[in-house]
């Protein structure tokens, strides 16, 4: 909007009525969904696509952009590109999960890609292991990161807790919480005042039961006496995450699985030492003991070494904080991705 671009987004709506407002000069149309069974996926689409054509009517589209099975079933419009931001897709996370494609998903990705003009990747490590599976059928493809508010997420002067390990994100499997938990008693054993501090919402396992309570079951007793250390502070207000990274002696976030995760960068950015996973983009996110450290996540013990070293060596973990933002400044800076995407545009929209 800044640099005069017209921007719309258009998608179902969580009531089940039309609704339109601008935020902030964006255009936000929010479509009711279709109640049809069997064929909600057809209404929903076609009245997706009759949206963009009234748009595209009134004030004519360079470039529509969607996620990786947006294009399935939309009805093209020639004047108009069309780009697939490949966030993780069914494919891509089948894969990293180790499960079966769904046969419906996985048709629509196909048949979204197919006709897709061309692609943004948010790492390379997604872009390699979508190729895996799909291909881009010779269109070109951009990895652009994501991009990080490097003034909300700067650092600010609050009393840190030199004893606080902070991981904020979601409360799964995928996301190593249960090895971090494993880890916790080894740190203890050299820093006995430590504090595990977990904030996210819960996981819900299919039958609806919760991961959080089967951590506390399950996992807690074993660490037995430190478990009383572990705390689960449930989600937090967003504005409200940038203080809690600042009070952190360390932030962790071992993940088995990240298209390319804002956390890390984000905890980066507050100059806060960050341990993060070395598999999929964690090099690309992370130098490794230069701008933060990264573990095996499935290795508890060495998820352990990793904040030991950071808490063993406070002047240096200071350092890495200092080297991790100016990492963030030149990786992530908002106004730079933003730059990048509207250059990618421009080529692809110009040919």
């Amino acid at each position: 909007i800044e640099k005069n671009i017209e921007v719309s987004v258009v998608g179902l709506n969580y009531t089940n009525k039309n609704e339109s407002e601008n935020i902030n000069g964006i255009q936000v149309y929010r479509i009711k969904p279709s109640q049809v069974k069997g064929l909600a996926w057809f209404f929903n689409n076609k009245a997706i696509s009759n949206r963009i054509t009234q748009i595209n009517a009134e004030t004519p589209i360079d470039i529509v952009e969607t996620s990786e099975l947006g294009l399935a079933f939309i009805t093209k419009i020639k004047s108009i590109k069309y780009i697939i931001r490949l966030h993780g897709g069914h494919h891509f996370f089948a894969e990293a999960e180790n499960r079966e494609i769904n046969w419906w998903k996985g048709f629509q990705e196909k048949r979204s890609f197919k006709k897709a003009d061309a692609f943004i990747a948010v790492s390379e490590y997604v872009k390699k292991h979508t190729a895996n599976y799909l291909s881009y059928n010779g269109k070109p493809i951009q990895v652009i990161f994501y991009p990080i508010d490097v003034n909300t997420f700067s650092p600010i002067e609050v009393v840190s807790n030199q004893n606080a390990i902070v991981y904020a994100g979601t409360i799964c499997e995928k996301k190593g919480v249960r090895q971090l938990i494993q880890a916790f008693p080894l740190v203890k054993e050299k820093f006995p005042n430590s504090i595990l501090n977990l904030y996210g919402r819960d996981w819900k396992f299919p039958n609806g039961s919760s991961y959080i309570k089967r951590l506390q079951e399950d996992e807690l007793p074993k660490i037995s006496p430190f478990d009383k250390d572990v705390l689960f502070h449930g989600s937090i207000d967003y504005d409200k995450i940038p203080e809690t990274y600042a009070k952190a002696a360390v932030c962790v976030f071992p993940s088995h699985m990240e298209t390319l995760g804002l956390v890390a960068p984000e905890a980066m950015a507050m100059q806060r030492p960050v341990v993060f996973t070395q598999l999929g983009p964690g090099p690309e996110v992370i130098k490794n003991g230069e701008t933060g450290f990264l573990c095996n996540p499935h290795n508890p013990k060495d998820i352990a070494n990793k904040v030991i070293c950071v808490l063993q060596n406070p002047q240096k973990a200071a350092e890495i904080g200092i080297n991790a933002r100016e990492s963030v400044l030149k990786q992530f800076e908002i106004n730079t991705i933003a730059k990048e995407n509207i250059q990618w545009y421009n080529k692809i929209f110009n040919g």
